[in-house]
């Protein structure tokens, strides 16, 4: 059973790596990378930021939501129509 147990590889930092690269709330296209499509901030997991930089990113976000530069919450539509017209 032990040679199909899935090895996790670890996710390294790209804010760490590259020491050019800098967090800006103005930068709404590298910010969009971390955030779902509903809006949401997607977790130190998911985008293997560095526990610092995942801060950092966090309070950017934070801050172009407050600019109106971002959304705070993006409108979903489902597509299967209002429950209620059914007769």
């Amino acid at each position: 059973m032990a040679e199909y147990e899935r090895q996790l590889r670890k996710k390294h930092c790209i804010f760490c790596k590259d020491e050019n690269l800098v967090i800006d709330y103005k930068d709404t296209n590298l910010l969009r990378k971390y955030m779902t499509e509903r809006g949401k901030i997607k977790p130190r997991r998911i985008t293997g930021a560095c526990t610092q930089h995942q801060n950092d990113i966090a309070m950017a976000i934070k801050r172009a939501r407050e600019m109106a530069l971002m959304p705070y919450a993006v409108i979903v539509f489902s597509g299967r129509g209002d429950r209620r017209s059914r007769s």
